[in-house]
C-alpha cells in the first residue's frame, strides 16, 4: 500500500479522492491556498478537488440563498399556525417554543432539522407531529439512525462493532486508524480485521 501523501499543492486529484483527511486537515489546506473555508467538509473538499483540476480558487458557486422570507425566527411569536419559511433558522426562540409545546424533553436531532428544511409551507404543528413521530422511532430496539455520508468515522466506527459485537470500541478505533491511513475506501470491511 502506498503511504499517504501530505496535502499540498502538488497533490493528485487520485491521491486527494484516495485517502481519508481531517476537516481540520483539509482547512489547513485551503488557508495555505486561498480558498474559502466555509461549509462542511463535503463542500470543502469539492473546493479543493476544484482546486486541484484547475489551479484556480475562486470557484463559482451558487450564491447561498438567505431565503425569501422576511420572518424573524428569532424575535416573532411562534405558534402551531406559523409556518415554516424558506429562511428557518434553529434559536432560543424556536427551542422554547417546541419545549413549551412538546415539553423538556426535545431535542433537535438531525432527522427532525432534516425535514424542517425540507417542508417550507408547512405549519410547526406539523413539525410537532413529525418530531413525536421520530420520536416514537427512537424507542423502537430495532431502530437506527442515517449517518450521514461526511461523518465517515461515525459510520466507521458503527458498521465495525455491530459486524464485531465481542470487540471493543478501541479495538474499532485501532482498525479506523489503519484504515484511514491507507488508500481506497474508508469504509468498514471484513479485512480490515487483517490489518497490522
Amino acid at each position: 500500500m502506498d503511504n499517504r501523501p501530505n496535502l499540498d499543492r502538488n497533490i493528485s486529484l487520485a491521491d486527494f479522492n484516495d485517502f481519508y483527511w481531517l476537516k481540520e486537515e483539509l482547512v489547513d489546506f485551503c488557508k495555505r491556498v486561498g480558498i474559502s473555508t466555509s461549509g462542511g467538509k463535503i463542500e470543502i473538499a469539492d473546493r479543493i478537488r476544484h482546486y486541484i483540476l484547475t489551479g484556480k480558487t475562486d470557484r463559482i458557486e451558487a450564491a447561498k440563498s438567505k431565503g425569501k422570507s422576511k420572518f424573524d425566527w428569532s424575535k416573532e411569536k411562534l405558534t402551531l399556525k406559523t409556518e415554516i419559511t424558506d429562511s428557518y433558522k434553529n434559536g432560543e426562540n424556536v427551542r422554547s417554543f417546541f419545549i413549551q409545546e412538546i415539553g423538556s424533553h426535545f431535542a433537535f436531532n438531525v432527522i427532525f432539522m432534516k425535514w424542517i428544511k425540507e417542508n417550507v409551507g408547512k405549519t410547526l404543528g406539523d413539525a410537532i407531529i413529525e418530531w413525536n413521530r421520530i420520536n416514537e422511532l427512537k424507542k423502537d430496539k430495532g431502530y437506527v439512525s442515517e449517518i450521514e455520508p461526511q461523518f465517515e468515522y461515525n459510520r466507521y466506527m458503527r458498521a465495525f462493532l455491530a459486524d464485531n459485537p465481542n470487540l471493543s470500541s478501541k479495538d474499532a478505533m485501532k482498525h479506523w486508524k489503519m484504515k484511514r491511513s491507507k488508500r481506497g475506501t474508508n469504509e468498514y470491511d471484513r479485512t480490515d480485521l487483517e490489518m497490522k
